[in-house]
């Protein structure tokens, strides 16, 4: 089995079945996997849930035959992971789980299979496999699925009660599966939107859902849903914040809803996708109430770094979003009047982050009634000609230690207004891009 190729599907089951043969335990494939392979999707990890025997020996019996490591235990929840190439297969009992009303630790207890697969989250998830591949439906989640609908296996308000995450879990699978939510769920999330929040449910939790909102193929729906369900407002405030706010010139709709639009014009590209929910977050505090929102790239970038803070996005993560939005008016504002050291100061400006700046920019034109996107195939062309300069102007020709040298002076900040003067001359065309013509500029011109 090669390190990068998962372990074969059929193979995997049979080593299920043995250890399951040997202990004479009875197992069931549940979840996800069932549902993906019925959707035609791959879904690589295997939820087990052990009806009768014991979840933790089976795991132990089933890494033995897979020669894969010992399994990870969960003792207090009765479950345990086997990690396999490519797969992870996580052996639980049949359990009920809930949480307190201010606890984001579920209290667990065994129960039937069939109580187990009533406390789920959806009833496409009920569905069960058994170890020769069949599939069984208890609670009627074949037709659910061949519906494209969600339900709950239970009344819905207990459902979000029992873990409020499975509020935005079931957003999430609408933007993932193309899925409707049915009637009676929005309602119940509006009821139970303020349980949505630590200390019940961890904001790292909470953030890896609405990441993969916004990586799955609908991310505007996921947004809408959000809005519906009345829980923006609780894990995306800055967002909610947009709602209502008026605007003029090319846009057609409110902040929000260009920001929706925003969103889903843009490629499938996580942070791209996250810089173009906040790249309008800044106007709501810098609306003048005639259309105009100075500074509000600057304003949405504060805004977005302490969202993402409060979601904990790693660091870098931050970085990249930050840039986007304080740089994403640049492109938009391209003339063909710019000169060519225009266009260089963009391209140095944005540095690694300028294709997904014209991504942004692209998108954020077609969510308007803007009436030149074209600009922007000028503005790229303009850009491919000047990265494919050789030699580059945007390379460094001269260092800080040349300048004290040359000019006989001590570290300070003439030391970078001379050298921003130069890289300057040469982004202009004034100067070419030579080190010695530089050094020459800079010994000839001591009013520099």
């Amino acid at each position: 089995m090669g390190a990068y190729q998962p372990v074969d599907e059929d193979a995997l089951l049979g080593l299920l079945k043995q250890a399951a043969g040997d202990l004479h335990a009875r197992a069931w494939i549940v979840g996800g996997y069932v549902r993906d392979k019925l959707l035609g999707r791959p879904h690589l990890d295997l939820d087990l849930v052990v009806e009768d025997g014991d979840a933790l020996e089976l795991a132990r019996r089933f890494a033995e035959l897979a020669h894969a490591g010992p399994p990870v235990t969960f003792e207090r929840f009765g479950t345990a992971q086997v990690t396999l190439p490519g797969r992870l297969v996580e052996f639980v009992g049949a359990r009920a789980e809930s949480y307190a009303p201010d606890s984001r630790k579920p209290e667990v207890r065994r129960a039937t299979l069939e109580e187990d697969l009533r406390r789920r989250d959806f009833t496409v998830n009920t569905l069960l496999m058994d170890l020769d591949s069949n599939v069984h439906d208890p609670l009627g989640g074949r037709a659910d699925l061949e519906a494209r609908l969600l339900r709950t296996p239970a009344d819905p308000t207990q459902t979000f009660a029992d873990d409020p995450l499975r509020m935005l879990r079931a957003i999430r699978f609408a933007a993932e599966l193309g899925f409707t939510l049915a009637p009676d769920l929005l309602p119940a999330m509006r009821r139970l939107r303020g349980r949505l929040a630590p200390p019940v449910i961890s904001v790292e939790r909470i953030a890896d859902e609405l990441r993969k909102m916004l990586a799955s193929e609908r991310p505007k729906v996921a947004l809408e849903l959000l809005d519906q369900a009345e829980l923006l407002g609780v894990v995306l405030p800055e967002i909610a914040a947009t709602k209502g706010v008026a605007q003029t010139g090319y846009h057609t709709h409110d902040v929000f809803g260009h920001t929706l639009l925003t969103v889903a014009a843009t490629p499938p590209d996580l942070l791209l996708r996250v810089a173009a929910l906040f790249h309008d977050s800044g106007k709501p505090a810098t609306a003048k109430g005639d259309g105009t929102f100075l500074g509000h790239e600057e304003v949405g970038a504060e805004i977005a770094k302490a969202a993402l803070e409060r979601l904990r996005f790693a660091q870098r993560e931050i970085e990249v979003v930050v840039g986007l939005v304080q740089l994403h008016l640049r492109p938009v504002f391209y003339r063909s009047e710019w000169t060519d050291g225009a266009v260089r100061r963009l391209m140095r400006d944005a540095g690694p982050l300028l294709d997904r700046l014209m991504a942004l920019a692209r998108a954020d034109i077609a969510a308007s009634a803007y009436p030149e996107p074209q600009k922007l195939d000028e503005l790229q062309a303009r850009l491919d000609a000047v990265r494919a300069e050789k030699p580059s102007r945007l390379e460094p020709l001269i260092s800080g230690d040349d300048i004290m040298r040359l000019r006989g002076i001590r570290p300070g900040p003439e030391v970078g207004r001379i050298k921003q003067k130069l890289e300057e001359l040469v982004i202009d065309g004034e100067l070419p891009p030579d080190r010695e013509a530089v050094i020459d500029y800079l010994a000839t011109h001591p009013q520099l």
